[in-house]
C-alpha cells in the first residue's frame, strides 16, 4: 500500500499541468487520406498550390505521407504576418490542446528558419500564431497575436531559439481561454518551450504553417472544447 501511495504521488508529481484537464479527440489526421479537411491561404490553391501531401519516411524510418508546405504563398496579408498556413475547415475551438509532428526542410534559412502554428483564427487580421524561428528576436521565436495591426509579441517566457535538425520534431499548443493561459512544447512535453497569457480572441480556427519556408506536418492531432463562432473581435470595434 504505501509504494501504491509513493508511485501514485509520483505520477501526479511528474504530470505535466496542461494534463490536469482531458479534452475529447474532435480530429486527428495522418495525412494518408488526402488534405479536404484544409483550407490553404493560397488565392488560386489548384494552379499555385503551396501546399500538397508528399511520401516520405517516418522518425522510424517507415513510409508515410506528410502534409507539405513547398515555398511561399501569393496571399498578402492585411497586416505584417506570416502568409503561408493552412487552416482546419469547418471548427473552432475555445480550450484545446494540438500536437503534431513537424519537419524544418529549408537548412539554409538562417536564424529566421521557422514553422508556425495558428490558432484562435477568427479572420485575417485578428488571430494568434507561435513562430518556431532559429533564433530569437522581437519577430522570431515569438508567439505572437495579430489584432487589426501587425504582428505583436506576447511572450513571457521567451525561448533563445528553436532547436531545428533535419529529422522530425514534436510540438503542442495548449490554449485554456479563462486565464488566457498559452503553452507552447518543443520536443520536451513537460516544460513549456514558450508560454504567454492573453484573454484577447476566446475561440478560433487553427492552422499549420510558416511565414516563408518549407517544411512537413505529420500526426496532427486536436483535443478540445468546439465552440460556436461568435461576433468576432472585427465586428465589435
Amino acid at each position: 500500500m504505501r509504494t501504491a501511495m509513493i508511485l501514485t504521488l509520483w505520477c501526479c508529481l511528474a504530470t505535466p499541468a496542461f494534463a490536469a484537464e482531458t479534452y475529447p479527440l474532435l480530429y486527428e489526421d495522418d495525412f494518408e487520406n488526402g488534405i479536404e479537411r484544409w483550407q490553404p491561404s493560397d488565392t488560386d490553391a489548384i494552379a499555385q498550390p503551396s501546399w500538397e501531401v508528399v511520401d516520405l519516411k517516418s522518425a522510424a524510418g517507415n513510409p508515410t505521407k506528410a502534409f507539405r508546405t513547398t515555398g511561399k504563398s501569393d496571399y498578402q496579408p492585411p497586416f505584417r504576418s506570416p502568409p503561408n498556413f493552412a487552416l482546419l475547415k469547418d471548427l473552432t475551438v475555445g480550450d484545446f490542446e494540438l500536437t503534431a509532428k513537424v519537419q524544418s526542410t529549408n537548412v539554409d534559412a538562417g536564424p529566421h528558419r521557422d514553422m508556425c502554428i495558428f490558432w484562435g483564427y477568427q479572420d485575417p487580421s485578428h488571430y494568434y500564431y507561435v513562430h518556431f524561428g532559429a533564433e530569437s528576436d522581437p519577430n522570431a521565436c515569438q508567439i505572437f497575436i495579430v489584432n487589426n495591426a501587425a504582428r505583436t509579441p506576447i511572450t513571457t517566457k521567451t525561448a533563445k531559439g528553436t532547436p531545428w535538425t533535419t529529422g522530425w520534431h514534436e510540438v503542442r499548443v495548449v490554449r485554456r481561454v479563462d486565464d488566457g493561459t498559452i503553452e507552447v512544447y518543443f520536443d520536451d512535453m513537460d516544460e513549456p518551450f514558450m508560454a504567454a497569457k492573453d484573454e484577447t480572441f476566446t475561440w478560433g480556427q487553427v492552422g499549420l504553417g510558416t511565414f516563408d519556408d518549407n517544411g512537413n506536418w505529420d500526426d496532427f492531432q486536436l483535443n478540445g472544447v468546439e465552440v460556436k463562432p461568435t461576433k468576432s473581435a472585427a465586428s465589435t470595434k
